[in-house]
């Protein structure tokens, strides 16, 4: 059963010698996976499937890292690149696409008045801090997320931290999800110092007591603006994002991945107030004003309006979502989807409730090997994805669990045909407790 992958192996090999990690994101890299049983390359996707290298098919539950919502070369995105292709690219001034598109977005998500573009999360994200920072000048930044904001400001905060100055471990304070009284605890120790709270409106843990309601207020009360990272939540829990879905207002909210179904495209909105401070500031690139992905996102967006493709969503997601854990639970073991039925990720459980790596990683290599592509992060749904498409995962997790059901765990390790995944970074600084 399992796929035949030598010309992975081989363009693995060749990769050794001109890219360091083998490729340019981590998250896509060899180790991150069951290296050893996964494909390392692709060659082509449609729908909610991809093919890699050696000609293997994958219903693909990871889409590009999350930016794929409506699915692999979807049809009405290329023809809008195409129909731009023919246009022109880059100009010497701006092209009328990118008013449209800003003022698209103005009517999509609440509270914007003004957007500016960039090419990837990280930049809006590090541009709205920079923002922020001006607007309040003030230097320090309170931060709650899964660290997917990879500039100086972050990245002293996590393991691969070299080569960023010392003086940025001094500049970022982290707390943790649903804990408001850690985020008091920073204003406390740093009165009028914080320029911003930047956070995601969720990962995979549910808000309670009001905590985004309440990180809103503290904000607010203490002169910081509230930056929202909805590079992952932006254009897949709503079309308004999860600042409406949660129904907290930021002041700067960024978005990436999603909203161009593929493209290199993020944005930062926010009321004129805000973001009138981009006047001051350099946050400018050539390729800010690309037409192909200006152009892919406007159909982008419309599809997922005419189509109604996020509800579409959360719908075939749940039945992943609840499938999933019924035949967990039939079949005596605990490996769970958790989580939203719009980005999910599966957690597994030894028999003392320790969650287990080596578990986790049985079960996604035998899910590859069955053609079902999961990543050790998170899951994703897309408008490509049917209900076939779930019907077939279910099938290929009952056949494993099943197997499973009856094995000692003292023999995982017999199973384990590849290389454990490895950690992409770890918390280098502590969050911040009440004291």
């Amino acid at each position: 059963m399992r796929k035949k992958l030598n010309k992975s192996f081989e363009l693995k090999e060749r990769s050794k010698k001109v890219s360091p990690h083998y490729t340019q994101t981590f998250s896509r890299a060899a180790p991150t996976f069951v290296e050893g049983v996964y494909p390392v390359y692709a060659e082509s996707a449609s729908g909610s499937h991809f093919v890699d290298v050696d000609g293997n098919d994958y219903l693909d539950y990871l889409l590009g890292l999350g930016p794929i919502t409506l699915g692999y070369n979807y049809k009405p995105v290329n023809d809008s690149i195409m129909e731009q292709l023919n246009k022109g690219i880059l100009f010497s001034l701006p092209h009328k696409i990118e008013l449209e598109l800003s003022e698209l977005i103005c009517k999509t998500i609440p509270y914007s008045e003004m957007v500016k573009f960039e090419k990837s999360g990280s930049n809006a994200v590090t541009g709205a801090v920079r923002a922020a920072r001006a607007f309040t000048k003030r230097d320090k930044i309170a931060y709650c997320g899964s660290g997917g904001v990879w500039h100086d400001w972050y990245a002293s905060a996590i393991s691969r931290n070299n080569g960023v100055p010392d003086f940025n471990k001094n500049l970022i304070k982290i707390f943790e999800y649903n804990d408001s009284d850690g985020l008091e605890q920073i204003f406390e120790d740093h009165p009028e110092g914080i320029a911003a709270v930047v956070i995601e409106p969720t990962v995979y843990e549910k808000p309670n007591k009001n905590f985004l309601q309440n990180v809103r207020k503290i904000s607010e009360n203490n002169g910081a603006l509230l930056i929202l990272d909805e590079i992952v939540t932006g254009f897949r829990f709503d079309l308004g994002g999860g600042q409406k879905y949660f129904d907290v207002k930021g002041d700067l909210v960024c978005f990436g991945k999603g909203m161009g179904n593929g493209l290199p495209i993020s944005s930062i909105t926010g009321p004129t107030e805000f973001m009138k401070i981009f006047d001051k500031l350099w946050v400018s690139t050539t390729n800010g004003s690309e037409n192909l992905s200006l152009s892919g996102t406007h159909t982008v967006i419309n599809e997922m309006r005419e189509k109604k493709t996020i509800d579409y969503c959360w719908k075939v997601g749940q039945k992943l979502f609840d499938g999933w854990n019924k035949i967990s639970e039939k079949y005596g073991l605990n490996i769970l989807m958790t989580g939203y039925p719009i980005r999910m990720t599966l957690k597994c459980y030894d028999k003392n409730n320790n969650e287990s790596q080596l578990l986790k990683s049985i079960i996604l290599q035998e899910m590859v090997k069955r053609g079902i592509f999961l990543s050790p992060g998170p899951t994703f749904i897309s408008y490509s994805h049917t209900d076939d498409d779930v019907e077939s995962t279910l099938l290929a997790f009952e056949e494993i669990t099943k197997k499973l059901q009856n094995v000692n765990e003292s023999q995982y390790q017999n199973l384990l045909e590849g290389n454990l995944p490895q950690t992409i970074f770890t918390n280098y600084i502590q969050p911040t407790k009440k004291i």
